[in-house]
């Protein structure tokens, strides 16, 4: 089962696809030059593989290499940066 993750900036947006299904996303808004990360949703029938944690791992590093700082708003993406401490660094103060 290949995946693959896309940035759709136009729709504030990362989604997971497995082979050609849309398994998952995470959205976000912009304020004030910050990528607030509000709502992260894995399809039912993808749950249980670690995809919800792959796409916020593609999209915080994606964030980072974009320079932007975040917002966790998303209880999902919370808890995943207090549990990988490498992305704090992307909190904004």
């Amino acid at each position: 089962m290949a995946h693959r993750i896309e940035h759709k900036p136009a729709e504030n947006r990362f989604e997971i696809h497995v082979d050609d299904a849309l398994a998952g996303y995470a959205d976000y808004t912009v304020i004030g030059g910050v990528r607030d990360f509000d709502h992260t949703v894995t399809d039912p029938a993808f749950r249980g593989q670690g995809l919800a944690g792959k796409l916020v791992a593609a999209a915080l590093d994606a964030t980072r290499a974009d320079g932007i700082s975040i917002a966790t708003s998303c209880s999902y993406v919370e808890r995943f940066v207090e549990q990988n401490p490498d992305y704090r660094d992307l909190l904004a103060a």
